[in-house]
């Protein structure tokens, strides 16, 4: 196939370092926009629950900056609670039968309207001196049909969960001023048959450029090899989005790792009319480039710069990589002229504690955990990643598979397909990008095959250096199989995998999926009813095969690329085989902690050339004495030799890709094995009887930490006994305290049938102000006296009928509002906003304000309990009024709400089977980090973590 010849490609991502940001000439910036955003539940069909959105006579698709409820910057948001993004919403909410088996069951969808729409919102200044330059609000991605407001001005909507999306906002700003962005979410509807969280889980930045810069996503880099040099050809799509026609020079530079500039080339006398875009292409010589390689991801930087005159007006850096990629339909996959097999998993994007909502450093321990298993590739399954995924493979070495979310041929689909490739095809990392996945409606049709052929050939024309894939189900006989450039085969059990080749003998191929096996981390024996699957390797069902079985048919077919094994960790929903009370899938080689399972093993005894050994079950059996335990090993020694408490139960040899096994009877004390190589003894490993559990242990994978607000350290929790050994079957719960410049975002334990709460947080309810009501007053002093009059007399409904040419003199307001019955621990907070030029507040005939003067950012009254009762509660102002300039002008009419906050209860977690984790992120303060972990009966642990100093990257406030 010609488009498969060998490729040297140069991959860049855009890169957001202050370093580079043009300050002083208005150059590219690029701000982090994850802090201080304010978050509430709205509704997806009740407008008083979705704060009255929606509801005014003009709305927002009338007429511009008409935009009601919260997505007016006028509306007072300070009674919602205040959060940091990345945020996950579902991964808060309680587990319910009701809810999606395919999504966890967490308490979210259709079913649950109260918790299916959030609104999120952020008030930003933007400097004076930015007029003039582009501003764009850019999302790595939100779940889903994100709506966007600026300034009241609706801007956009984004229906899929996982596409990066941009919205330009440079005339809708204030400048000099103050900005509100307003985001409305609705999760109501799945758009994948996983988890999938629900809010905006991933960053959010601002964008800031000069008119005329490079397009977003704008570059594209490749070259061909000769010898030991390479020829890049570099392309840059630049735009003039200013209004008069520019003159300009494009610079393109390559600096290596040390930042030495190893080669340069300059175009001059470039003109683009207004809002007209040019590509400029320069080809670049490489001398001696290091290559990019799993085990030695050498990445370069790519600096763009833009010119006009002597004046620099953009600079766009990004690390990149040179490697060569091909597929072979009779040789499999090369990397840099070299033989790789790929030794893949399939992963969703959400982990223990914080779902989907993964900081960047929770990435890479992701990613450099399946490669310490041995792993080598990456599906993402099934949509885009993450930008930072990618940043992770490209740094770590990990190959992946990209992959679009939905098949189709319209001019949505296809743009989001576009979309898709112009953001990530400069990562060194991306050796295929996927169209689709187990599309059962089309795979053996003529429509399946006209749709691949189309996307396959549009993708094509975006980048043709690397190969299009999708994974297939659905028989391998017809449709879309027949014309894919790699075809990808979703198990073995689907149909016959040679046949196919035999008749398909020059199409390269790989395994997408493989496995789907059950197993649940630490057990041993098959529980029904309590829905625990034994971790020994076996099959699935009957058609399907085991680990082993997959890997071996795949690694002794030289024409097969490789597999991908479902899953790299478990993930929220799909717990085939069982259904509720079971959350999680069942098929990861880890837990959703991230803790192995036994077949981790398995596969770092043959992906890896790391010694490996590794004994299973644990050896605590009280009851079973004299019963015949199913003992394995794990191994890549040439022979094993098994002992129970020093005595030999045999030695036997180790066939490739295979594992061995023994009957022993029980008896408790010392298992042991022993790994030998040309006869000689080079790995033991041991698992013995433990005593009760009797202190907590905590190892945190690092312990210094950058207090940048966003770096984490991942917590192993677990139990020792008197002797200091793992306790591998305890379930004791342990409570966490956590003292300094820290906070937990999330614990966890792999429990595929925990119902324990991932995440621990204040509860916020927000109570409106109802029923208000007015009437005329001579004067502020008559109000005292109003107060005491009952409900007769001539109260109206506030401000609906208000004269506003002949306002009275002062007005006496009366609402209610309820409080629950319970408010022991609450702490309850009135967020007032004035509704005249000067007011008097009271709440149930007591007064807790006088002679206020209005305030246009409000003022906030701390309600003691003693002032308040369960039930209802009654609201009075008096009020002199707020008048009118113009009719069309709007006055506030709201005295806001009362905020209910019920503080976060302690953090804990049980063990499960030995283990628990727990996930502490750092705030922007250095300091030293304290958590303190407790159980009923245990020795707590203590673990100090130092926060340190360091440069945080550029974000907004």
């Amino acid at each position: 196939m010609s488009r498969l010849k060998t490729f040297v490609f140069l991959c860049f991502l855009l890169f957001a370092c202050g370093a580079f940001a043009q300050e002083k000439s208005g150059g590219r910036q690029r701000l982090l926009m994850d802090f201080n955003w304010r978050f509430a539940f709205g509704h997806p069909s009740d407008t008083q629950k979705d704060f009255n959105h929606g509801t005014s006579y003009f709305s927002y698709l009338a007429k511009a900056g008409y935009g009601d409820g919260p997505a007016d910057p006028k509306f007072d948001d300070r009674a919602w609670r205040q959060l940091n993004l990345p945020h996950d919403w579902a991964v808060e909410q309680e587990f319910s039968p009701q809810a999606s088996f395919s999504h966890g069951f967490k308490a979210i969808g259709r079913n649950f309207p109260d918790r299916s729409v959030g609104w999120y919102r952020k008030t930003f200044a933007v400097p004076a001196s930015d007029l003039g330059r582009r501003i764009a609000l850019e999302f790595d991605g939100a779940f889903r049909d994100a709506k966007v407001w600026v300034n009241g001005h609706y801007v956009g909507t984004e229906p899929s969960g996982y596409n990066s999306f941009r919205l330009d906002i440079t005339e809708y700003l204030h400048y000099g001023g103050d900005n509100v962005v307003a985001v409305r979410v609705d999760a109501t509807l799945e758009e994948g048959w996983y988890y999938e969280g629900a809010g905006i889980y991933r960053h959010v930045w601002l964008s800031k450029t000069n008119p005329l810069h490079v397009a977003p996503h704008g570059t594209f880099v490749t070259s061909q090899l000769n010898n030991t040099n390479a020829q890049v050809t570099a392309r840059a799509n630049i735009v003039n989005e200013d209004k008069a026609v520019q003159t300009f020079s494009v610079v393109q530079t390559v600096v290596d790792a040390t930042g030495k500039t190893v080669a340069t080339q300059r175009q001059e006398n470039l003109k683009l009319a207004p809002f007209q875009t040019k590509d400029v292409r320069m080809v670049l010589p490489v001398n001696n480039p290091q290559l990019w390689d799993l085990d030695a991801p050498y990445l370069y930087q790519l600096v763009t710069t833009v010119l006009t005159g002597n004046q620099e007006t953009d600079r766009y850096v990004t690390p990149f990589g040179v490697r060569t990629i091909r597929f072979s339909a009779k040789e499999g996959f090369f990397l840099n002229g070299r033989h790789v097999k790929l030794k893949g998993t399939n992963n969703h994007q959400e982990h223990a504690g914080v779902g989907t909502a993964l900081p960047d450093e929770l990435q890479y321990w992701r990613i450099k955990t399946l490669k310490a298993m041995g792993s080598n590739a990456y599906r993402s399954s099934h949509h885009p990643p993450t930008p930072e995924l990618l940043e992770a493979c490209d740094k770590l070495g990990m190959l992946v598979i990209n992959e679009n979310r939905l098949m189709g041929t319209s001019e949505q689909r296809m743009e989001d397909l576009k979309r898709l490739i112009l953001r990530d095809r400069n990562h060194p990392s991306v050796i295929s990008w996927s169209i689709g996945n187990e599309e059962w409606a089309i795979e053996n049709s003529v429509i399946g095959a006209r749709m691949a052929t189309t996307m396959q050939a549009f993708a094509q024309s975006l980048d043709s250096t690397r190969a299009v894939s999708a994974g297939i189900s659905g028989g391998f006989r017809s449709g879309i199989s027949d014309v894919l450039e790699v075809m990808g085969y979703n198990y073995l059990g689907n149909g016959d995998i040679e046949a196919h080749h035999r008749d398909f003998p020059n199409q390269p191929s790989m395994g997408t999926e493989e496995g789907s096996t059950f197993a649940t981390r630490g057990v041993y024996v098959t529980d029904l009813e309590k829905h625990y699957q034994a971790a020994y390797d076996r099959k699935p069902r009957p058609s399907f095969y085991s680990i082993e079985e997959g890997w071996t048919f795949y690694a002794n077919r030289p024409w097969l690329a490789g597999m991908f094994i479902w899953t790299g960790f478990d993930y929220r929903g799909e717990p085939t085989p069982h259904v509720w009370p079971s959350v999680t899938s069942y098929f990861g080689m880890m837990d959703n902690c991230g803790f192995p399972k036994d077949n981790v093993y398995y596969l770092r005894s043959w992906w890896s050339g790391q010694p490996t050994l590794h004994l299973l079950p644990h050896w605590n059996w009280p009851g079973k004495e004299g019963q015949e335990i199913d003992v394995r090993a794990y191994s890549n020694c040439e022979e094993v030799e098994l002992f129970l408490n020093k005595k030999s139960l045999g030695r036997q040899a180790m066939k490739p890709n295979s594992h061995l096994a023994w009957k022993v009877k029980y008896a408790p004390g010392m298992l042991e094995a022993i790994g030998y190589k040309n006869g000689k003894k080079v790995l033991t490993d041991v698992v013995k009887t433990t005593g009760p559990a009797a202190s907590v242990q905590l190892n945190p994978h690092q312990t210094t930490l950058k207090a940048d607000g966003e770096d984490l350290a991942i917590i192993t929790v677990s139990v020792t006994d008197r002797n200091k050994l793992a306790v591998p079957t305890a379930h004791d719960e342990i409570t966490f305290q956590l003292k300094g410049p820290g906070k937990i975002i999330g614990v966890g334990n792999g429990d595929p049938t925990s119902l324990e709460k991932d995440r621990f947080i204040e509860d916020i309810k927000i109570v409106g102000i109802t029923d208000l009501q007015e009437k005329p007053l001579q004067s502020m002093a008559n109000g005292p006296a109003a107060l005491q009059e009952g409900e007769g007399g001539n109260w109206t409904a506030a401000f609906q009928k208000r004269d506003y040419k002949n306002l009275a003199p002062a007005y006496v307001h009366r609402g209610s509002f309820e409080l629950p019955a319970h408010l022991a621990g609450t702490e309850i907070t009135f967020f007032y906003k004035s509704i005249g030029r000067e007011q008097s507040i009271y709440i149930n005939g007591k007064e807790i304000a006088q002679n206020l003067k209005e305030d246009p950012k409000g003022n906030v009254f701390k309600l003691n309990h003693a002032l308040l009762k369960p039930g209802k509660n009654t609201l009075e102002i008096v009020a002199t009024p707020i008048p009118k300039k113009y009719d069309w002008d709007n006055v506030n009419t709201d005295p806001s709400t009362i905020q209910i906050l019920t503080p976060a209860p302690a953090w804990k977690r049980k063990l499960f089977n030995g283990l628990a984790q727990i996930i502490i992120q750092t705030t922007k303060e250095a300091g030293e980090i304290t958590l303190t972990a407790t159980g009923k009966g245990l020795k707590p642990a203590v673990l100090k973590l130092k926060a340190t100093a360091t440069e945080q990257r550029p974000a907004m406030p």
